[in-house]
């Protein structure tokens, strides 16, 4: 974790302001490691982002993520907790990754209109849950099941 996280939070902290801090894929490192160990974990879990986490462990693991303390989430994480973390990230963002003052019309003809920061995330997020559509005959998580899970938290 780089020394200017460990002096603010990481969420509902806007995505322009982690980016800064990201490394070069653009994508704030909490995401890339959640998503790195899901793919490693959760590819095959069935309901996949449709089962809670403890609500115990994602407190646990969203402070020390806020307190910018090194986060294990092989040790000290669970599949569904870290999916729920995943998706808890995305709702408390300040602005949404498709925020609708921005981008509601415009968002049918063309995703250029959103910042960078939204692109990127966008972009790394899109290919994590494709993979996880990938594994649908096992985690029962299709395109169909992925969107309901993520629509509300991805445009707000």
């Amino acid at each position: 974790v780089s020394p200017d996280l460990r002096e603010r939070s990481t969420f509902g902290v806007p995505l322009e302001t982690l980016v800064q801090d990201a490394a070069q894929c653009g994508v704030p490192f909490l995401v890339t490691q959640m998503v790195e160990y899901l793919e490693a974990f959760g590819l095959d879990r069935v309901g996949i982002f449709r089962i809670s986490g403890s609500v115990n462990k994602i407190k646990e693991l969203k402070q020390k993520y806020n307190q910018g303390e090194k986060v294990d989430l092989v040790n000290d994480g669970d599949v569904d907790s870290v999916a729920s973390l995943l998706k808890l990230f995305l709702k408390e963002l300040p602005v949404a990754v498709f925020p609708d003052n921005i981008c509601s019309e415009n968002l049918r003809q063309s995703l250029s209109c959103l910042p960078k920061a939204h692109q990127n995330l966008l972009q790394f997020l899109s290919a994590f849950l494709l993979k996880v559509a990938t594994h649908s005959a096992v985690n029962f998580m299709t395109l169909e099941n992925l969107a309901i899970v993520f629509g509300p938290a991805l445009f707000k």
